[in-house]
């Protein structure tokens, strides 16, 4: 993997966690970030430009929803859970 697409993915991974982070429902964060990390995990070894190319483009389609999804979940807050 080049430098560059490299510095490229750890931004996306480091987005996708920080954007993960703020959900307001401790289920759906914790969830979130578990998703986020186990398919950066089960990527790692990729090294296919083209497939890069295409797990990179998923991957900002799926920050887009971790982003909507917390803007929604930001409107319609519920009570904290013990565990929080």
């Amino acid at each position: 993997m080049a430098a560059s697409s490299r510095s490229q993915v750890l931004s996306l991974y480091r987005m996708m966690l920080k954007e993960s982070g703020r959900f307001p429902s401790y289920n759906y964060r914790s969830y979130a970030l578990r998703r986020v990390r186990d398919a950066f995990r089960a990527n790692r070894k990729v090294e296919d430009p083209k497939s890069v190319e295409r797990l990179m483009e998923e991957g900002r389609e799926a920050l887009a929803l971790i982003q909507r999804q917390v803007s929604i979940g930001k409107m319609y807050e519920v009570q904290k859970t013990v565990v929080e």
